[in-house]
């Protein structure tokens, strides 16, 4: 089910114009009649100019037949045989102040409009040809114009305007036919070209990375970059680079899981064996041996901390740290928990509490205890490592700062290397100490986050560290807020 859904939505697959072939198509054929249409205006509008003047050029040579009779008198029939072959019904000339009637239909109706062709005066052509092209009724139409022949100064016919009408349909039709032969023409060799330049690479990219995302892992699976050396080109490189990027990623994270998996089963059972070794440790302490004394607590601090490991280890594994039970705290008391946990440890190393009697904190007991014991930890591991120092120091601080406990943990250890200042909030990432796991920071810093606050390395040198830790209070509705003032 789920293979067939994964092709049901892969992309390029449908009908013609949901594919971005079809849409190519079927946009060149729509841009290439609008083109045809805005060269079919222009056109139609020309073509009736040009049909009227061809008339007016007839009309001219009948009036000059028609001046040339005897005494210009022409029979009825003669005059309409001229009318017709010039496909008039009336020819006036103009020489001078003289305007001449030439020839006349005897039937002849009112003209409805009349258009005046002589140059500069003629503007709407475009909207004139349309009213021409679509209209149906017969009307009497008026024409003036300069003679062709300059046998006057003006000619003015009229004429019926249905024969200009079916002309101009019948040559519409005519580009009609033209430009969708032209269009499908124009869009297949546009098409084509579009298809081999853009849609097909575009197709390509899509498949490989639908084939890429149903198996990530698999090399085969990586896109080989064509050699094009334009956008799509650089578009292959990059999805071949991040591809390549991501299946090494993904193989390093699958190997860490696995063996995340395999340290965990170990150090659970390894945690046990310590666990009893512990315990039976214990019991030496009892004996009045001198060399057993001298060693017991050694040994007893060594699997302490193998234990600890262990403990942080299986924590840092599981898939999240359960949110934070907040809760209204002193922090005072809080730090004097840790550093007294520490005190039997160390008697070289003075452990400092010097956060004020009344500085709260908005957090959970227990994740807020892990935080500053990882942190002390690491400091008394850090003081430890060095040798040919004057007497030691960690402090804890703390004050408040709107909404937010700031809390300073500093020591006058050798500092951060420099080497692993950028990642030393990273799991398994040590300053190379003597008992370090690489985990506490990496623990500390989730839990920080888990509150909405942060972890961070405030400065450090030669001369120390101090670490900066954040706890902005819970956000509180104003209505509970209320209610706790009110004892409700």
């Amino acid at each position: 089910m789920a293979e067939t859904k994964g092709a049901a939505q892969t992309p390029g697959k449908g009908s013609l114009f949901t594919s971005l072939s079809g849409k190519v198509l079927l946009l060149t054929m729509v841009f290439v009649m609008l083109g045809e249409v805005l060269i079919f205006l222009p056109s139609i509008a020309n073509y009736r100019i040009q049909w009227l003047k061809s008339r007016i050029a007839q009309a001219e040579i009948a009036a000059l037949a028609a001046e040339a009779a005897p005494d210009q008198i022409l029979n009825e029939d003669l005059r309409s045989e001229i009318l017709k072959g010039a496909g008039v019904v009336a020819v006036s000339l103009k020489k001078g102040e003289k305007r001449q009637l030439v020839l006349r239909d005897n039937n002849l109706a009112m003209v409805a409009e009349t258009f005046d062709l002589r140059p500069g005066m003629y503007y709407n052509t475009t909207p004139e040809a349309l009213f021409a092209l679509v209209t149906t009724r017969d009307r009497i139409i008026g024409v003036i114009d300069h003679p062709p022949n300059m046998s006057g100064d003006m000619i003015e016919i009229a004429l019926h305007e249905q024969p200009l009408s079916e002309d101009m349909r019948s040559y519409g039709l005519r580009v009609l036919l033209l430009s969708v032969v032209l269009s499908v023409i124009v869009a297949a060799f546009i098409f084509a070209a579009l298809s081999r330049v853009l849609v097909r690479p575009m197709q390509r990219l899509s498949a490989n990375m639908t084939a890429f995302g149903g198996d990530p892992q698999n090399a085969t699976r990586i896109i080989t970059p064509s050699g094009r050396r334009d956008e799509l080109g650089a578009a292959e490189h990059e999805l071949h680079d991040m591809q390549t990027q991501l299946q090494a990623m993904l193989q390093q994270k699958s190997r860490l899981a696995a063996l995340g998996l395999a340290v965990s089963k170990v150090s659970h059972d390894l945690r046990n064996m310590l666990t009893s070794a512990q315990l039976i440790s214990d019991r030496l302490g009892e004996v009045r041996d001198p060399q057993v004394q001298r060693f017991a607590p050694k040994l007893i601090s060594s699997l302490d901390r193998a234990i600890g490991f262990l403990n942080q280890t299986l924590s840092f594994g599981q898939a999240q740290e359960p949110p934070p039970q907040r809760e209204s705290l002193n922090l005072h008391g809080l730090v004097a928990e840790v550093l007294e946990s520490f005190s039997l440890q160390t008697t070289t190393v003075a452990l400092v509490n010097s956060v004020p009697p009344n500085v709260p904190v908005d957090a959970d007991r227990e994740q807020l205890s892990r935080i500053l014991t990882n942190l002390v930890r690491n400091a008394l591991q850090a003081i430890e490592s060095q040798t040919g120092r004057g007497k030691d120091a960690i402090t804890i601080s703390a004050e408040r700062q709107g909404s937010v406990s700031v809390v300073r943990v500093t020591d006058t250890g050798p500092g951060i290397p420099e080497a692993i200042r950028d990642k030393v909030f990273a799991a398994f990432q040590t300053a190379a100490r003597s008992g370090g796991t690489g985990l506490g920071l990496a623990i500390s810093t989730e839990l920080a986050e888990a509150h909405g606050g942060s972890l961070k390395v405030a400065l450090t040198g030669p001369t120390g560290t101090t670490f900066t830790l954040l706890i902005p209070d819970q956000p509180t509705r104003l209505d509970v807020r209320q209610n706790r003032r009110s004892g409700g």
